[in-house]
Parts: C-alpha cells; sequence; structure tokens
C-alpha cells in the first residue's frame, strides 16, 4: 500500500519528505524490497529492537499501574515519577537504536517509506514523554498535572505500539509469501 491516499493530509514541510517515501516504496515490494529484507535480517540492530521492544512494555505496564495508583490513592508519587523518567530513557533509547536500524535497512534515519507514519506519531510520543520530563525537572505543575501527561503519553505509546505491530504482522505475511512462491 502506498502513500498517496495520505498525499492532501500531509503538512506542508513534510510533503517532500512523504513524496521522497512515495517514490521510493514500489506499489508491488510490500513493506520490504528483497535487498531491505536481507539488511533487516543481517542487523544485530534488528535483535536491540527485538529486546528493547518487550521490554518497553514490561516497563510501561508496571509503571501504568503505579500512575494509577498515584491519581487514585495519592500515594507513591515517587515511585510513579521513578517509573515514568525509566520508561522514558527506555523510550529514548529504542527511538535512537530504532533510527539506526532504520539507517541500515532503508538508508534513511527515519521517516523510511515502510514506517513513515509510525514514525510520525513516534515523534508525538516523544514529545509527550519528554513534557513529562521537562515538568518533573522544571517542578512545572502538580503531580496530578505530570501524572496525566504521562496518561497523555502512555496512550499515544500504545496506539504507537499497536502500529508496529500491524507493521511486524504485514512483514511476517510478506515473508510468508515469500516463502511460498516458488523460486
Amino acid at each position: 500500500m502506498g502513500l498517496s491516499r495520505y498525499d492532501n493530509t500531509i503538512p506542508a514541510k513534510l510533503a517532500p519528505v512523504q513524496e521522497q517515501a512515495s517514490s521510493d516504496q514500489g506499489s508491488s515490494t510490500g513493506l520490504y524490497s528483497p535487498e531491505e529484507r536481507r539488511r533487516r535480517d543481517e542487523s544485530r540492530w534488528t535483535v536491540v529492537q527485538g529486546v528493547l521492544a518487550p521490554l518497553q512494555f514490561a516497563v510501561f505496564l508496571i509503571s501504568l499501574g503505579l500512575v494509577i495508583r498515584t491519581l487514585t490513592t495519592g500515594e507513591g508519587a515517587f515511585a510513579a515519577d521513578a517509573s515514568v523518567v525509566v520508561k522514558t530513557l527506555v523510550l529514548y533509547a529504542i527511538m535512537i537504536t530504532g533510527s539506526i536500524w532504520e539507517k541500515v535497512v532503508f538508508g534513511r534515519w527515519l521517516f523510511a517509506p515502510a514506517f513513515f507514519w509510525e514514525d510520525v506519531f513516534s515523534m508525538l510520543v516523544l514529545a509527550l514523554h519528554t513534557l513529562y520530563l521537562v515538568m518533573l525537572l522544571g517542578a512545572i505543575g502538580t503531580v496530578e498535572q505530570r501524572l496525566l501527561v504521562a496518561l497523555a503519553a502512555y496512550a499515544t505509546y500504545m496506539i504507537n505500539a499497536a502500529q508496529f505491530l500491524w507493521k511486524l504482522r504485514m512483514a511476517r505475511l510478506q515473508g510468508a509469501n515469500l516463502e511460498a512462491v516458488p523460486a
């Protein structure tokens, strides 16, 4: 599926990136070209992403529980804050290593055609987590306000995680289809 159906919804500043994305992505190549699939399969960054993604999800679940506990009972604010900081640090790690992975596989640090919209949404996830850190370190707002920003960050993270899981499924289906085609 190409990105052309989104052409009219892209802000002007992103249009050159999207146009390049559309021209780079072949209509019949699927998520990965054969060469991209080879680079993906040979890259150590694929393993790093495979480890960091479930780690981030586990940290997210623990932190979500701590944040909800603090918001509902007023107890455990330090633990909730610490857990959101850990979640944010893991997010930064997965974003940095993910951009390296995209560079290795697709030749771009971010916004590779196959993951264009996931990367766009990842920027929102990153911005909300960073806003939380700014609020915490700058002593801006109340504990409740800060934790509500954390919940907003977590909601966007869940949407973004679903985007990536969908792409993982598409990649597996594409791989299965390639294996089913006789050479």
